[in-house]
């Protein structure tokens, strides 16, 4: 546990959920813990005991990507753990593989078609996923993506050749994808079980990200917006160039911060903690200081995204991590840029560089 943790409340200490069993952390909230095969090794997801229409059964939120192993750990969870009830409906924060992955194939019902339920998202979620799914386009991977991080100085052929070939690296993790969905917006109430829960949106880490607010039971599902352990990926891709996202979530963060400090956070990676305005303090200090350091360096000279990596992530990267930090890089100089602090340029050699 680092310094900043030792600033948090973790209810449930270090006891993680296995793969394929599930926890009750708040009555009728339990929590789910699948693996990944990055770096980020996990993703928690959460079910919630429910009912529809007079129906008993249990809303899902967030599925894991598509993967045989996952299939099995919700198999055994579908024979053990949902008391022979249905799933009623699968409600995803965000459009990315580790949650959206699997969410047409449990919609369905999984490998046995115990059921057919609508998928819930919001429409900005919804509507990229269904562009990436559909193969047009990955922002870790493809032509179009190495093409990006190129004019930001990525100029290693290895690293580009690697990008070019995870053109397909979407598709794989999310196979499929619902043709019809029920649509949230921020402010929604959605009734899960005994409580109501708000919908929350916020931006800059995904196109319309959605986050549950209970009052009533305290309790936030918080999904990638605010981590206990490791800040929110921020990137500027190639399907939007010359976004701010940096901008936008910072901004998202005042959604949550008024929010009571006893509220139960459930995070997508990491453990359940208390300490919501801590940590969004934590996070704002850590994007300050980021912020700092990208100034210092171009006040010496013109910097690409490529020269502000290594100063903002200090270890080895593998391709898949190089994607999300170029992107961050980018996004914290974005900032500058777009607040006037910074000008861009592009050399001679076509490579995109900012300067104060």
């Amino acid at each position: 546990m680092n310094a900043l943790e030792h600033q948090l409340d973790y209810p449930f200490g270090d006891s993680l959920v296995e793969p394929g069993r599930t926890r009750e952390v708040a009555p009728g909230v339990y929590w789910l813990r699948m693996p990944l095969p990055f770096a980020l090794d996990h993703i928690n997801l959460w079910l919630l005991r429910d009912q529809i229409d007079g129906q008993n059964g249990w809303t899902v939120i967030d599925c894991g990507i598509a993967d045989d192993t996952i299939k099995a750990h919700w198999e055994t969870i579908f024979d053990t753990q949902i008391e022979g009830l249905p799933v009623l409906r699968v409600l995803v924060t965000h459009c990315h593989p580790d949650h959206l992955g699997l969410a047409d194939w449990i919609c369905k019902g999984g490998a046995r078609g115990r059921w057919d339920v609508r998928l819930w998202m919001t429409l900005g979620e919804y509507m990229f996923g269904r562009v990436m799914a559909a193969g047009d386009g990955s922002n870790a991977g493809g032509e179009g993506a190495a093409r990006h991080f190129a004019r930001h100085g990525l100029t290693d052929p290895e690293a580009l050749d690697k990008l070019r070939r995870r053109g397909d690296y979407y598709k794989k993790l999310v196979p499929s994808m619902p043709s019809q969905y029920r649509r949230l917006r921020d402010g929604d109430t959605v009734t899960i079980g005994a409580h109501a829960w708000r919908v929350v949106t916020g931006y800059g880490h995904s196109p319309e990200h959605c986050a549950l607010f209970s009052e009533a039971a305290g309790v936030l599902i918080s999904g990638d917006m605010v981590l206990p352990r490791i800040s929110t990926n921020v990137s500027v891709f190639d399907i939007e160039p010359e976004s701010n996202p940096l901008a936008l979530y910072l901004q998202s963060l005042h959604r949550y911060e008024t929010m009571p400090a006893d509220t139960l956070v459930l995070p997508s990676h990491g453990r359940p903690f208390r300490g919501l305005a801590t940590r969004i303090a934590q996070l704002r200090t850590h994007h300050d200081a980021r912020l700092a350091e990208v100034r210092e360096v171009c006040a010496s000279g013109p910097q690409s995204a490529a020269d502000i990596v290594p100063i903002m992530f200090r270890r080895p990267l593998d391709i898949h991590q190089m994607t999300f930090a170029m992107g961050e890089a980018l996004a914290h100089l974005h900032l500058l840029w777009l607040d006037g602090e910074l000008e861009r340029r592009e050399g001679a050699d076509r490579v995109i560089r900012f300067a104060r």
